[in-house]
């Protein structure tokens, strides 16, 4: 059984925090959900949705979880603002550990400046802001680069909760462009738009 943490402040996309927390919890696996305050109640943008963190993001370190989910909407703007959520992110990218980051939700790597040189997909509004902090960006409704694992909107949940899962299951994906990366991969992944 893994530990996943889910970062999550008040206005997240509902479905982007729902769907892969229940695919984590029933693949067997731990949900913890780490925010800015532990027990403050968090609404999601649509008002499907209300949670509240299991606890606060001080309290926690990267090496007590095997992958973080970080749900798109408006929150990962808010949590980008919070120095040691910002740490907390970088210290997953540091240590190698799988981050599944969807929607607004890589914002959080220019933020935690793991971004460079990585390929990613996102919801398009930020795809400049990505290019900007030395990213590739493609249109694709999931791209694995090495620990970091992006998807566009709520329609790629599907492909975003499998590639999660198998990663957690399986270990991180080969960096795209790496010389032991399968040519196929590297090669179908259009160009920059």
């Amino acid at each position: 059984m893994a530990r996943i943490a889910f970062i999550v402040d008040k206005d997240f996309e509902d479905s982007e925090f729902r769907v892969p927390y229940d695919a984590v919890k029933k693949a067997g696996h731990e949900a913890v959900i780490v925010g800015l305050e532990a027990g403050k109640p968090l609404r999601g943008k649509k008002g499907q949705e209300t949670v509240s963190a299991d606890t606060r993001v001080q309290d926690v370190r990267a090496a007590d979880f095997d992958a973080l989910v970080i749900p798109g909407g408006y929150s990962p703007d808010h949590l980008r603002m919070d120095i040691h959520m910002v740490g907390f992110v970088r210290d997953f990218f540091k240590a190698d550990k799988p981050i599944a980051a969807i929607c607004h939700a890589p914002w959080m790597f220019v933020e935690a400046d793991i971004a460079d040189g990585r390929t990613v997909t996102s919801f398009p509004s930020i795809k400049t802001d990505l290019i900007n902090a030395g990213a590739r960006w493609v249109d694709r409704p999931v791209v694995e680069d090495g620990n970091l694992i992006t998807s566009r909107k709520p329609d790629d949940l599907e492909a975003f909760c499998a590639a999660l899962l198998r990663q957690v299951a399986q270990g991180i994906a080969l960096r795209l462009g790496s010389p032991r990366a399968p040519e196929a991969v590297s090669d179908q992944l259009p160009s920059i738009h």
